[in-house]
């Protein structure tokens, strides 16, 4: 089958990777324009723009395939797009241009977690399991029918990007065997329960503030799915720390809580790290990161500096 990829991410190019090894031809690439970055406005390529550039495939970068990429599009006679990580809204006149439509990858057990971060999102919410979705592209957000599912269980203490990485590996494989199916008219559609459809938001660096009401093991979970991207963090004299992971800790101290506040400091040394009240007991910020300086576990870095037991996080 001929493809023409659409993507973005490191997640696009283990995708595209597959793709490639198997018996299906990838005609070329597109994605978004490039961007600047830092003070000196530094361009900087996608990840499947590199990865296009070292490999020698075509690749197009556009800010709409549907409208300035369009034209470009028509170059190519594709048996089907295929999409993995792309932003961009598809209209009808590329919905409708290829003789299988668009195939898009989605990264969980669709009609649950629609959306453009379902992966932080199951973290977040402290499911059990995931997995990924091979559906076709609708003009509805993630709605289309779906062609194959595969589920996944989501380890213990996973972080969004250790969950993504093993996602992405997953999701050529299966992409792959679909595509074959859909070619040799195997491939069954299946509508998606609209009574069973859920939907969560893309993340923001504003959202990332830990909120010590929450429970332990919530606030495990909350900074698991935020990392690596925006990470979770707590203000202390006006400065962002972020933290990259946290864990539930015993009162192993007989401490008294009911003196303690939510989101105050307990115990804070080189020895137990940094351990603050939640809303169920205490929760120990494991890895941290002051700022301008290195992720480190803060036990490390109490070693240098000092957090005073009742500080207010």
């Amino acid at each position: 089958m001929k493809i023409v990829f659409l993507g973005n991410s490191e997640f696009s190019v283990e995708v595209l990777k597959s793709l490639i090894a198997s018996e299906h031809k990838v005609l070329c690439a597109f994605g978004s324009l490039d961007k600047e970055s830092g003070r000196g406005h530094k361009v900087v390529f996608s990840p499947l723009k590199s990865f296009c550039l070292k490999n020698g495939i075509d690749y197009h970068s556009c800010k709409s395939i549907s409208k300035d990429g369009f034209e470009t599009l028509t170059q190519y006679h594709p048996d089907v797009l295929v999409t993995a990580s792309f932003s961009h809204i598809l209209r009808e006149n590329v919905l409708s241009f290829a003789k299988y439509g668009v195939i898009n990858v989605h990264t969980s057990l669709l009609p649950k977690y629609r959306g453009s971060c379902p992966v932080n999102w199951v973290i977040i919410n402290g499911e059990k399991q995931t997995g990924i979705t091979i559906m076709q592209t609708i003009k509805a957000l993630d709605a289309g029918d779906i062609l194959c599912q595969k589920k996944i269980p989501i380890s213990p203490d996973e972080t969004a990007g250790e969950l993504l990485s093993r996602l992405s590996l997953l999701s050529g494989e299966v992409l792959v065997k679909t595509l074959t199916d859909l070619e040799n008219g195997k491939a069954k559609f299946t509508k998606q329960d609209e009574s069973k459809s859920s939907y969560f938001p893309m993340l923001s660096k504003e959202m990332a503030k830990i909120d010590f009401n929450m429970t332990a093991s919530q606030i495990q979970n909350f900074c698991n799915g935020l990392n690596p991207w925006p990470v979770a963090y707590f203000v202390l004299d006006e400065a962002m720390y972020k933290v990259y992971k946290a864990y539930p800790i015993q009162n192993k101290w007989d401490i008294d809580l009911s003196s303690f506040d939510n989101g105050q400091v307990v115990m804070s040394s080189p020895k137990s790290g940094l351990v603050v009240k939640c809303s169920n007991g205490l929760v120990l910020l494991a890895s941290i990161q002051a700022p301008n300086g290195k992720v480190m576990e803060s036990r490390a870095y109490l070693n240098g500096k000092k957090i005073p037991v009742g500080t207010r996080l």
